[in-house]
C-alpha cells in the first residue's frame, strides 16, 4: 500500500472497483482477455494474435509515454471499436459471479466506512456490469453511486469523470481520497487535482487502509 497526501478530514472516499474491491488476479486478467478474444473473433485473428496486437500497443504507449498505461477502453479506441461497442461488450461478456463471492470483512468495513464518508465507485466498466460484481461481493447497497464507462462515454484517467464524482458527492477534490490499484490510471490525475490516493493490491489492502481511518 502507498498513500499520496492523505487529507486530515477527508469526506468522500472514490474506490475503483476492480483489482481495488476483490483480490482476483484471474478475473481482473479475464475482463481484458474475454474482450480480446471477442475482438479475435469477429475480426477472423487467433486470439493469440489479438492478444499480441493489444500487448504491442500497450508497450509503445508505455515506451512513448514515460511507462504510463492506457486502459483497454482507449486500447481499443486506437482499433475502432468505439465507446458504445465497449459497452455492449462488458455489460454481455463479463460474469464475476463466475470468478468472485461476498466478502464479509469488506462489507463490514464498508458499513462503518458509510457512516462517516460519502463513498462512491468509479471505475472503466459500464454501470450495469459494475453493478454486477458489487452484488456478487454483496457490497452493492453500501456504495449505490456508481460513475460507469457509459456515464461520461470516457475511460479512466478522464476529469470529465472525477468532476462528476464531485458534484454528485458534494465534496471539494482536497475532501477526497481516491482508491485504486493501478497509479497511472486510478491515482495520477485525482492527486493532481488535489485529491488524496491510496495504491492498494486489493481488498485486504483496501480493509486495512479504511480502519486506519476509521
Amino acid at each position: 500500500m502507498e498513500l499520496y497526501n492523505i487529507p486530515a478530514n477527508p469526506k468522500t472516499l472514490i474506490f475503483d472497483i476492480d483489482g481495488t474491491l476483490y483480490t482476483s488476479a484471474e478475473f481482473v486478467q479475464e475482463q481484458i482477455d474475454v474482450q480480446v478474444r471477442h475482438w479475435a473473433d469477429i475480426n477472423g485473428m487467433t486470439h493469440e494474435e489479438a492478444r499480441k496486437k493489444i500487448a504491442d500497443f500497450r508497450k509503445k504507449y508505455a515506451a512513448e509515454n514515460g511507462g504510463k498505461k492506457i486502459s483497454l477502453g482507449n486500447v481499443f479506441l486506437n482499433f475502432g471499436v468505439d465507446i458504445d461497442t465497449s459497452i455492449r461488450w462488458r455489460i454481455e461478456l463479463l460474469k464475476p459471479e463466475n470468478f468472485l463471492k461476498p466478502n464479509k470483512e469488506l462489507k463490514s468495513v464498508l458499513e462503518k466506512a458509510a457512516e462517516k464518508f460519502i463513498l462512491i465507485a468509479v471505475t472503466n466498466n459500464p454501470v450495469e456490469a459494475a453493478r454486477k460484481t458489487l452484488a456478487v461481493l454483496g457490497i452493492d447497497k453500501i456504495i449505490p453511486e456508481i460513475i460507469g464507462l457509459d456515464t461520461c462515454r470516457k475511460s479512466k484517467p478522464a476529469k470529465e469523470i472525477l468532476d462528476l464524482a464531485l458534484e454528485r458527492t458534494g465534496a471539494k477534490a482536497e475532501e477526497c481520497i481516491s482508491i485504486g490499484d493501478r497509479y497511472d490510471i486510478d491515482l495520477s490525475l485525482p492527486v493532481k487535482m488535489g485529491m488524496g490516493g491510496v495504491l492498494v493490491n486489493g481488498a485486504e489492502e483496501v480493509v486495512q487502509f479504511i480502519n486506519s481511518i476509521l
